[in-house]
């Protein structure tokens, strides 16, 4: 039976419109939108003195390593590079059994629920026991995080990860040895874990080249050929690292983005996960594929990896998504605001991404958090109106970050002001999986979170 939910605001067409109601069918979509004078007699849900906002597409996650948050912020730990950062995230990684995945899977999804998430993209290249060894379901780790979303109620895409070297000319390494499967063995359990999702919303896959490094090019050129066969996502790290640019150019002679172009393997279908270091050239290559952009502000800060020149990729129309990543923070708001952010600092302007494409600089944000995330993951949602995904959250607008603000004002305040704890209510597919800033899993999940992290940190 079709439910109505009802807001003060709802944002639709690019502005928020006052006293309107999301009538919800049974499909978990998006029936109709109607006025609230046309609600009366109808099964209603009242957010008052909320708005809602499509839900946030979170598009590149590991989830695992939400458990070194704040442990590798000292050179002694984590060094003072992205490559001396790696040992804690490979300590973290062979610390887990299946049901440690579960739970700081659960961990982590709760938080991007939290923070008004409803669908993410999980970057998920933990196959192996501890040991190294195969399980006798190679697709168990998988399955945890699928459940482990169903749980909590996102929406996933599993962008299960080939992982074949340590990069080139070096010998495997002990760290990644849950990582690694043949092509062989990787095509096969991954068309089998394809075979278990089919025609389910809620969760679904993808495919994912580690990158360059870690996958030779050959593998590559199999991996998306079969990804475009069966009209996947196909999602890859490139060029987030000089010293990756280097090594590639060491092994190919040329940089990964370079190399993708000339090979023919970039599409639409394609998301290039961090994409900092590149050139005009290849952006003019991303463009001309129309390929995505994942960009993580958050974590790319964090690892010092560098700063995306988004102003001349916005120009070239390239589209943008977000994630959350290494989950050093998981804020849709804070990775949106963050892109625009660290332009003005480098090149000291303000307002960069602003009226470029015929975009404002909110509608811009907004758009990459939602629309763009959810066409990165394959999926059809990230804007209210009827035949959509019935996924969106509900801010308060009373809250102390953006109290006080007129409609027209309203957008610009969420995206440059709110705080996390103003989202108080997410709906996925209908269902209100957060209601008044409470799940009703937070207590156990956090306690089991807890007992993980102790095991794992000795603490």
């Amino acid at each position: 039976m079709p439910h109505v939910y009802r807001a003060d605001l709802v944002f639709l067409d690019g502005e928020f419109k006052a006293d309107r109601g999301l009538v919800v069918g049974d499909d978990g979509r998006i029936a109709a939108v109607i006025d609230s004078a046309d609600i009366d007699g109808q099964e209603t849900t009242h957010l008052r003195g909320k708005a809602i906002l499509p839900g946030f597409a979170n598009a590149h996650s590991h989830t695992f390593q939400r458990l070194i948050r704040g442990r590798t912020e000292t050179r002694g730990v984590g060094g003072d590079d992205f490559w001396s950062w790696r040992e804690p995230m490979y300590q973290a990684a062979l610390s887990v059994d299946a049901e440690d995945v579960y739970r700081v899977a659960r961990m982590t999804f709760l938080e991007m629920v939290m923070a008004g998430t409803t669908t993410v993209g999980e970057f998920h290249y933990l196959h192996r026991a501890q040991d190294g060894s195969a399980y006798d379901d190679p697709n168990l780790l998988a399955k945890q995080i699928i459940t482990a979303a169903g749980s909590v109620g996102l929406r996933i895409a599993l962008l299960r990860v080939a992982y074949a070297r340590a990069g080139y000319e070096l010998p495997p390494y002990a760290g990644q040895a849950r990582f690694y499967e043949t092509l062989e063995e990787y095509l096969e359990n991954t068309a089998s874990l394809a075979e278990e999702l089919l025609g389910s919303e809620r969760a679904w896959l993808g495919v994912a080249p580690h990158s360059i490094r870690a996958v030779p090019l050959t593998q590559v050129e199999e991996i998306v050929a079969w990804a475009r066969d069966r009209n996947l996502p196909i999602h890859m790290h490139a060029a987030e690292q000089q010293g990756e640019l280097a090594a590639c150019r060491r092994e190919y002679g040329a940089t990964p983005v370079e190399l993708l172009a000339q090979r023919g393997l970039l599409s639409n279908k394609t998301t290039l996960v961090h994409a900092i270091h590149i050139t005009d050239a290849e952006m003019d290559s991303l463009a001309a594929n129309n390929t995505i952009i994942c960009s993580c502000p958050t974590t790319e800060r964090n690892l010092g990896d560098g700063i995306i020149d988004a102003a001349k990729a916005a120009a070239r129309g390239i589209r943008f998504a977000f994630g959350s990543d290494s989950q050093t923070q998981i804020d849709p708001l804070e990775d949106a605001r963050a892109l625009e952010y660290h332009l003005r600092l480098q090149i000291q302007r303000r307002a960069v991404l602003d009226e470029i494409g015929g975009y404002n600089l909110s509608q811009r944000l907004v758009h990459c958090a939602t629309v763009g995330g959810a066409e990165a993951l394959g999926f059809d949602s990230g804007v209210l109106a009827a035949g959509c995904p019935a996924d969106f959250l509900a801010i308060e607008l009373d809250d102390l970050s953006i109290a006080g603000n007129s409609a027209s004002e309203l957008l610009s305040v969420v995206v440059f002001g709110l705080a996390r704890p103003a989202i108080k209510d997410v709906v996925v597919a209908g269902k209100h999986i957060l209601k008044d800033g409470a799940h009703p899993l937070y207590k156990e999940i956090v306690e089991q979170y807890k007992e993980v992290y102790r095991k794992v940190w000795r603490a």
